[in-house]
């Protein structure tokens, strides 16, 4: 069983004119949950107050999203844009929990 899910998220789509549901869903989510993340680790990180750091990470928000989403959606397989989407979401969060 998992071979099969493997094989099925490993391999390319057979048109690579269409995205896809399953990209564009990880694109759109996990876009969000790993910009939302690098939101709230850079208003952490900045040395300034909360404030400050707080509108800074706001204005970074809206722009990594789209970056991420891009990255993700230009995926070659489904395998790979799950994986641009969870690895990065998880090292943002163990990075939140070490420094919160």
């Amino acid at each position: 069983m998992l071979k099969k899910a493997y094989l099925y998220l490993a391999t390319p789509e057979i048109s690579g004119k269409k995205i896809g549901l399953f990209r564009t869903m990880i694109a759109i989510f996990g876009g969000l949950f790993v910009a939302y993340l690098g939101m709230t680790l850079l208003a952490f990180i900045i040395p300034m107050e909360v404030k400050q750091s707080g509108i800074i990470s706001i204005m970074f928000n809206t722009f990594a999203w789209a970056c991420t989403f891009t990255w993700i959606a230009l995926s070659y397989t489904k395998l790979e844009a799950l994986l641009k989407a969870v690895i990065p979401t998880v090292i943002f969060a163990i990075s939140l929990y070490i420094l919160y």
